[in-house]
């Protein structure tokens, strides 16, 4: 059977197939968790942060079984996933007086914290996209003032094939997969529609990206140099992203990461993109 296995970026060859299929037989009594822990270990297969790979390990595991190159044992133990049990966030009860001016304007990491369940809830109610789970290495922000909520902005693992893009920051497809995780994607952005406060948007976009580098360092143990986002141009224009400073990278094809058909089959998206140090072209290609 002929070996064209590419998973995540990485290439089956033969002597890995055949070091799996060893790693299966060496250790019978293995779960499917075990062995990609073993393989990973002895690859040295490992995200930025230094954590394995293992969940991408797994997914490989996966896909060489379905592909009848290997036999793994039985599933010993289904944890829960909540990608695929998926409960929505809890409704938020939160005082909606009319907002005008503000004070100071705090900027609260969320992930892993309390007030968590306070972004998920205002991003599922109010946000037009709704609440989805973020993918890859994720940060979750609440802009307080006077502690009262004014707005959310998320930031994840950056889009991998987004042609004006790769075209702005001059990267081969090589230098692309190897520092790919050196860009944050904005998912979500969000202004409490209570809050009317002249030029808001474009402050906190204007303020996030002087700390979202340094957190990213703090929580995945490496900076990101570069941040992008889409804007639907069917809804809005960017406006707060152009008077940010953000800049206008182009358009997507409008077809989605996995059309086969090469027609449009979704709005259109306007591409924005922020530098996050002087330097970021010359890390993005050359690290």
């Amino acid at each position: 059977m002929e070996l064209n296995i590419k998973y995540q970026g990485k290439r089956v060859t033969p002597d890995d197939l055949k070091f799996i299929k060893q790693i299966i037989v060496n250790n019978p009594n293995a779960s499917r968790r075990q062995i990609s822990k073993l393989i990973c270990e002895a690859w040295d297969w490992r995200q930025a942060n230094g954590h394995l790979k293992d969940m991408v390990c797994r997914g490989l595991l996966l896909e060489l079984e379905r592909s009848g190159y290997v036999k793994l044992p039985a599933v010993k133990f289904r944890p829960n996933n909540p990608l695929v049990n998926r409960i929505r966030p809890a409704k938020i009860d939160i005082y909606k007086t009319p907002l005008y001016d503000y004070d100071q304007i705090e900027i609260k990491q969320v992930r892993r914290t309390p007030d968590e369940k306070l972004y998920d809830g205002l991003i599922s109610e109010y946000h037009y996209l709704g609440f989805v789970y973020p993918i890859g290495e994720y940060l979750k922000y609440i802009f307080f003032t006077n502690g009262r909520p004014i707005g959310c902005i998320c930031f994840s693992s950056a889009v991998r094939h987004l042609k004006c893009r790769d075209r702005f920051i001059g990267w081969s497809k090589a230098q692309r997969e190897s520092h790919l995780h050196l860009i944050g994607y904005n998912t979500r952005f969000l202004i409490l529609p209570w809050v009317s406060i002249y030029c808001l948007a474009t402050q906190l976009l204007s303020k996030i990206v002087k700390v979202v580098s340094k957190d990213w360092q703090r929580y995945f143990n490496h900076p990101i140099y570069f941040v992008e986002t889409f804007v639907d141009t069917e809804r809005f224009r960017g406006t707060c992203y152009k008077a940010a400073n953000w800049i206008y990278l182009g358009q997507t094809s409008g077809r989605g990461k996995n059309d086969q058909t090469f027609r449009v089959n979704r709005s259109l998206k306007a591409v924005w993109g922020y530098p996050l140090s002087k330097n970021f072209r010359e890390v993005l290609q050359h690290g």
